[in-house]
């Protein structure tokens, strides 16, 4: 029996379970399964609308009684550093950058490991070991590349690393990690002020930057970055004030799912 892919993407929904960014709610996604020849233009079209990828999934937040998860992004051509932003780039002048194939090493591993027992200790990638790190790296159906940034004076030469997508008009920071103990280094900060330089080199206009919530204070500095603007309401809006979302948190009248899948626009134009 031959068995083939279906036409069009077939969209789910997780069951609830505890969000992991704000105390007491309950969090669904919803996701589509991203295979076949069609990956990558399926990638960058739901990527527009919200869509997150991990692995060979795409996903979006879905909740029955909350909306404040919205896909933030950064506007390239309107993007000036702060003045701190700005000494974030002196003290970290010293790394190199070097991109490489989505293939996980031993070295990324240790360091990832490191991140997650100081930032992370009690989140939900806290138990993964070098084989679900490897899967996290290399199943990817797209064009993924691996950032590290490396330092020939420090004793542990790798010093950080981005797992970035490439899309037909961003790059997407799907997940990064770096030394713990150099709070003062701002090396998170670091990564996204130099992806908005790799976007720039490409030509590209966005940077995707994952997931921002207001009144989650782990997402906080997302909203530091000038020409940022997030998804929300079937739109990409500049960010504004931040405490101007606080209807998200308590929406009158969430969308059912179904209104919220048949108002996907896929690839070909069809919905």
């Amino acid at each position: 029996m031959r068995h083939t892919l279906p036409i069009a993407p077939q969209f789910y929904v997780t069951s609830p379970q505890p969000c992991p960014y704000l105390d007491g709610r309950m969090e669904r996604k919803l996701f589509t399964a991203l295979q076949g020849e069609t990956a990558s233009k399926l990638n960058d079209s739901l990527s527009k609308q919200g869509f997150r990828r991990s692995q060979n999934v795409l996903y979006r937040p879905s909740c029955s009684d909350c909306a404040a998860c919205m896909s933030a992004r950064i506007r390239v051509a309107d993007f000036t550093p702060s003045k701190s932003q700005k000494r974030v780039l002196k003290r970290n002048a010293h790394l190199s950058r070097r991109a490489r194939s989505p293939w996980a090493t031993e070295e990324q591993y240790n360091l990832f490991r490191d991140y997650l027992d100081s930032r992370h200790a009690a989140g939900g990638m806290a138990d993964m070991d070098m084989f679900e790190f490897a899967a996290m790296v290399e199943e990817t159906p797209i064009r993924t590349r691996l950032i590290e940034y490396t330092s020939a004076s420090a004793a542990t030469e790798l010093q950080a690393v981005g797992l970035t997508d490439v899309l037909n008009d961003g790059v997407s920071m799907v997940y990064s990690f770096f030394q713990p103990g150099l709070d003062k280094d701002s090396l998170g900060t670091f990564i996204i002020l130099d992806h908005i330089e790799i976007a720039r080199d490409l030509g590209l206009p966005y940077v995707y930057l994952g997931y921002w919530v207001p009144g989650s204070p782990k997402m906080a500095y997302k909203a530091n970055f000038a020409g940022v603007e997030v998804y929300t309401k079937g739109e990409w809006s500049p960010i504004g004030v931040p405490t101007d979302y606080d209807d998200a948190l308590n929406p009158l009248t969430p969308d059912p799912i179904a209104d919220q899948v048949s108002r996907i626009n896929l690839p070909d134009g069809r919905s």
